[in-house]
């Protein structure tokens, strides 16, 4: 299943810990020659030029652009790894590097300012093994692993170095494009609110604080707002089964709608109503719109991505793959648009990683 969030999709270490060797796969390898793949987008598809597939095969999502906008840092499952560890490639898909540990789950990664220096969450400090899946049992939940935390590296994923050091899950971190502030999600005080910190860990805020879940921000542009997804239950039937799970490490996410809040978590303004799985929203180079994911209209598996105002209006479909399309991301000078998708996949439930030159 799609990887629906930084939760696994909604989790360190001694001050160095160099990373394993960077093992480009066998598979990665193949295929580096014959990438990126072109296509054209379907005709619905107004806001894209030509599509570029940059990764052809396992799990690839959360691809996100350096601060110069000339490299992307991604999660992947792929062999050799049994679960997600964290890449960086160049924008046409070549030198793909693993700069995270090789070991435990990662999840998450972004690029600090001067891209020298990257982030990610991992549980490898806890369990070289990847963390058990949950069971579905209960319906089709996010697992929190509890050990999640966030760590700091240079960008080849040396000199590694933790930042979070608190029970639970601390993941789900990006930072402003002013270069100053940490945004993530944490479960430290006993539910998933948003919170920031200094780019060395320091100076702790709290943003949110109505029960429910809180997650999944990113910035605006110039730093003054940060968009996420959240899930407050409506009724006290709700509300236990929401505690229940979180009691489990899980969370159930059926519903989740987008917010915009102030830097400083003041003015929190609900923008989606659309009664369903919305999640993944970045801001359009011009600040006024939001593109996310969404299961709207009907409920289902297929993820499309969507564009709306800030105060909720103009709702436009953006994508039109049949398939899952989530993850949006606009370069720093706002030309281009990354994203992952199920799309012109050689195999069921590989998703995959896109970017084309984006059209108003």
């Amino acid at each position: 299943m799609y990887r629906v969030s930084c939760l696994v999709l909604l989790a360190a270490l001694a001050s160095a810990c160099a990373p394993a060797p960077s093992p480009e796969s066998e598979a990665a390898k193949d295929t580096a020659s014959e990438l990126p793949r072109t296509f054209a987008p379907d005709a619905r598809e107004r806001h894209f030029s030509e599509l570029s597939m940059l990764t052809d095969g396992g799990e690839n999502a959360e691809a996100y652009f350096s601060f110069a906008g000339d490299r992307l840092i991604f999660q992947s499952t792929r062999p050799p790894y049994e679960c997600d560890q964290i890449f960086t490639m160049n924008l046409d898909g070549s030198d793909v590097e693993l700069v995270s540990t090789g070991k435990g789950r990662t999840t998450c990664a972004y690029f600090l300012p001067g891209d020298e220096k990257i982030i990610y969450s991992s549980t490898h400090h806890h369990d070289p093994a990847c963390p058990v899946r949950p069971d579905m049992s209960q319906g089709y939940v996010w697992p929190l692993y509890e050990s999640y935390d966030v760590f700091v590296a240079n960008a080849d994923g040396s000199g590694l170095r933790q930042l979070t050091d608190t029970p639970g899950y601390d993941a789900e971190a990006t930072v402003s494009p002013a270069g100053d502030r940490i945004v993530f999600t944490s479960v430290r005080d006993g539910d998933l609110e948003i919170y920031t910190m200094a780019l060395d860990g320091s100076d702790l805020r709290r943003l949110t604080f109505e029960e429910g879940y809180d997650g999944g921000p990113f910035f605006s542009p110039d730093g003054s707002k940060i968009v996420y997804r959240s899930y407050h239950p409506k009724d006290d039937e709700e509300l236990a089964d929401y505690r229940r799970l979180l009691g489990q490490g899980l969370i159930r996410p059926g519903k989740l709608e987008i917010y915009v809040m102030d830097a400083d978590g003041s003015n929190k303004t609900r923008v989606t109503e659309l009664d369903a799985a919305s999640f993944g929203p970045f801001f359009h180079p011009s600040g006024e719109k939001i593109v996310f994911s969404s299961n709207y209209p009907d409920g289902r598996r297929e993820f499309e991505m969507w564009m709306v105002d800030l105060d909720g209006k103009n709702l436009e479909q953006v994508t039109f793959s049949r398939e899952f399309d989530g993850f949006p991301m606009f370069s720093p000078n706002g030309e281009l648009f990354v994203f992952g998708s199920n799309r012109h996949h050689s195999n069921a439930e590989e998703t995959n990683i896109f970017i084309t030159r984006w059209k108003e």
